[in-house]
């Protein structure tokens, strides 16, 4: 098979085309600009492009297919050239499709949580032995990439984004997915840009609830009102199996699962981590899992890349990087650091880098999410609004939407980096939420700078 992706440095479409080579396929590729890691890891595979850019002539009747990347524009001369071939152009959740049709998919769909439950997933089935592909949305200790794709395996994991498609389909991904078993960890209102309404936003579950196969599963959260308001009506079509908080016990600073074969110590934290745990165990029962081999499995999960990764420490000091950027998140995030250590000071420092967290009117949904932290902090990049068309904000905007009396607003990543590493870190933790870089502010240099009195490693830490 012949394969050209355009677009190929996207996060998601370098992981496919490193998969799809690592299965045998010829892959071919174009970008107009290409930045770490998928840089380095398309040249490690011979997949770099030699000159970044668009090239209609690599665009031949040769292609069995080209698989088109978000990234791209609607006017790309490379998809018109395909377009004008009559040639199969297939988005990245459309190829996934086309190469897992023949197995049983399961999906994981929700505001939140989904990346670390398809990571708990992954992790329990890689333990046990069974063979599986998939597709997730961060780098996860013990996988080499972020998609695998095989021909013998039985089953296909895929983390279940809402975002769009392709620039010529505004599908949600994962309505293209059609899953025997499906997740809804959550509903909580995302991507402004694209879905305008709190009931836009919603309809885009219950349309993929409709997408799950004949006598298919649903593993919902039964905490969340909006997720049990849409599942509770569902019908026969389909099999609901809620799930809640996972009981546990926290003591000092350590968490253990509270289970029938007695207590089982993690190496997560936080309420939004035991429904996590919670989801998975769903999924993993109905794919044959025992409870005894999930427990012992799940002993050992360590989380995935960004997601409450701890990546300093000292004796009275953690320093955590997080993925968390819409309001769940950061809500669920700081309180599950303050909830571990109720006894410490909590600097929660959020960087404000999506559309919808720079959105004027988006930001009201963020009023209380920092209210937990000592120290709240918001940092955002004025010129991240110029490059996304947005208005400006006035630092006392963010207060006012926020709605903290002690939050600080910072807008210059010298000055945030500079109050944070001349701080006071004894008996005090550091959360850093964002899906950006705090415009280059190396968060493992400042967390070994705040440490560096001590002998502990860095990453991924033992309680």
């Amino acid at each position: 098979m012949n394969i050209h992706f355009i677009a190929i440095g996207g996060s998601a479409m370098h992981n496919l085309a490193i998969a799809l080579k690592q299965k045998g396929y010829t892959i071919t590729g174009s970008d107009d600009e290409i930045f770490e890691p998928s840089r380095s890891r398309l040249e490690r595979e011979g997949l770099l492009p030699d000159r970044e850019g668009w090239f209609p002539q690599k665009i031949t009747s040769s292609l069995d297919a080209v698989v088109l990347g978000m990234h791209a524009r609607a006017d790309n001369p490379e998809l018109i050239q395909a377009q004008q071939l009559g040639l199969k152009i297939y988005s990245y959740p459309e190829y996934l499709y086309e190469q897992t049709k023949d197995k049983t998919r399961v999906v994981i769909g929700g505001s939140h949580g989904k990346t670390t439950i398809t990571s708990m997933v992954m992790h329990v089935l890689k333990s046990v032995g069974v063979d599986f592909d998939f597709m997730v949305g961060a780098q996860i200790d013990g996988f080499d990439n972020m998609v695998r794709l095989s021909e013998g395996a039985r089953f296909a994991i895929f983390e279940g984004d809402e975002y769009l498609t392709s620039p010529i389909d505004p599908r949600p991904k994962f309505h293209l997915y059609k899953p025997h078993i499906a997740v809804i960890s959550g509903i909580a209102w995302d991507h402004i840009n694209v879905f305008p309404d709190f009931d836009t936003y919603r309809r885009q579950f219950e349309m993929f609830i409709q997408t799950i196969e004949p006598h298919g599963h649903l593993v919902f959260c039964a905490e969340d009102p909006e997720v049990e308001c849409i599942c509770k009506n569902v019908g026969s079509r389909v099999n609901t199996i809620p799930y809640t908080t996972h009981p546990h016990t926290v003591n000092f600073d350590r968490t253990a699962l509270i289970t029938d074969h007695g207590q089982v110590a993690v190496k997560v934290f936080g309420t939004h981590n035991m429904q996590n745990i919670a989801a998975a165990k769903g999924v993993c029962n109905l794919l044959g899992i025992s409870d005894e081999n999930f427990y012992n499995s799940i002993s050992s999960f360590r989380g995935a890349a960004k997601r409450m990764q701890r990546v300093g420490r000292k004796n009275t000091t953690d320093v955590f990087l997080d993925f968390a950027h819409a309001p769940s998140k950061v809500l669920a995030t700081v309180k599950a650091v303050k909830d571990q250590y109720p006894y410490r000071k909590l600097v929660a420092c959020l960087e404000l880098h999506t559309f919808s967290s720079l959105n004027p009117e988006f930001l009201n949904e963020y009023k209380g999410t920092l209210d937990e932290a000592d120290i709240p902090i918001v940092y955002y990049n004025p010129t991240t609004l110029e490059h996304k068309k947005l208005p400006s904000i006035d630092p006392g905007m963010v207060k006012q939407k926020f709605d903290n009396p002690h939050l600080i607003v910072f807008t210059d990543p010298a000055l945030l980096h500079d109050h944070l590493l001349n701080s006071f870190w004894d008996n005090v933790n550091l959360l850093m939420m964002s899906s950006g870089n705090f415009s280059g502010i190396d968060v493992s240099e400042l967390a070994t700078s705040i440490t560096e009195d001590d002998d502990f490693p860095s990453c991924y830490m033992d309680f």
